[in-house]
């Protein structure tokens, strides 16, 4: 798929991030991913997104990605494969470089790591990874690497290959403007941790999709949660809120990190192995699967 359609992929239907599975030795579990993304194939996402925050990339190794990537397409019966791509410049540039050559349909640049940067940085720093590769670019802006109306603006110009805005700071204002000021120039996607909170909210403010993280286990719901959204069904969009959402919410916001763990163990829960996350983040205790279960219970037949 040429960066055209990817593009439209992005803007035109849910998105999500498998999880990374890892062996009892913390390795790469090559297999338990390709039957956790086969099976997440065969529902209505238009996108997935490999290595990416919920596939915990910040805790992989940059060696471990190309692979992962590979074995994503391999499983994914047709779906774009989006990968993750990060850490300081250089090492963003080559992970990018190595993305295409591993058969990835586009990127996602995640923060560069730990220190916070001037816009004329961040400006660099997004431009180089778009001239490293033909792949189409979506910048995610979030936490160290919020990037301001006019350095998108900027980039947008200078990167035909930019393609995508994916935002995590929760800020309307903020987002409103970009959206109001760039158009069609780019795909908008909301990336809030369980973006179905804020799906409503992002979706007044022009973005048209959103990435779930629970799609990686009740991937039934998400699409069910996603087409009410998007038809305007809003007492089945508090319906599913209520009953699954927002108790989801109060287990995800127990530990730091669960956002990612809970989801992980959730996709346990439905019987694939993939693992425990890496350090450093943590597993849910037993007592905290035990009330995931029970939520997820009522959805099993529909996540099947």
């Amino acid at each position: 798929m040429d960066r055209n359609q990817i593009k439209a992929a992005l803007g035109g239907g849910l998105l999500s991030f498998p999880v990374t599975p890892f062996d009892k030795d913390g390795a790469f579990n090559a297999k338990a991913y390709q039957a956790h993304i086969g099976w997440l194939s065969g529902f209505e996402a238009s996108v997935l997104f490999a290595a990416g925050g919920t596939g915990e990339m910040f805790s992989l190794r940059p060696d471990e990605i190309p692979t992962i990537v590979r074995t994503a397409k391999e499983a994914a019966n047709g779906t774009p494969i989006i990968s993750g791509c990060g850490w300081g410049t250089a090492v963003a540039v080559k992970l990018a470089r190595e993305i295409e050559e591993a058969g990835g349909d586009g990127i996602l640049l995640l923060p560069h790591y730990l220190i916070d940067a001037p816009q004329e940085g961040l400006y660099a720093h997004v431009k180089a990874v778009c001239a490293a590769t033909g792949l189409g670019v979506t910048v995610y802006n979030r936490d160290n690497s919020v990037l301001g109306v006019e350095t998108l603006q900027r980039l947008a110009d200078a990167c035909p290959n930019l393609i995508g805005f994916k935002d995590g700071t929760g800020d309307i204002g903020h987002v409103r403007h970009i959206t109001a000021k760039l158009g069609d120039r780019l795909a908008y996607v909301g990336g809030m941790p369980t973006a179905e909170l804020f799906a409503e909210a992002y979706l007044g403010a022009g973005f048209t999709t959103y990435s779930s993280a629970v799609f990686n286990f009740v991937p039934a719901l998400s699409v069910s949660f996603y087409k009410a959204l998007r038809a305007g069904e809003r007492e089945t969009c508090e319906r599913i809120l209520n009953e699954f959402f927002f108790p989801f919410m109060a287990i995800r916001n127990r530990r730091k990190g669960y956002a990612v763990a809970a989801i992980k163990a959730g996709v346990r829960l439905q019987g694939f192995a993939v693992g425990t996350v890496r350090p450093p983040l943590v597993d849910l205790t037993g007592e905290e699967e035990e009330m995931l279960q029970d939520l997820i219970r009522p959805w099993r037949k529909a996540a099947a």
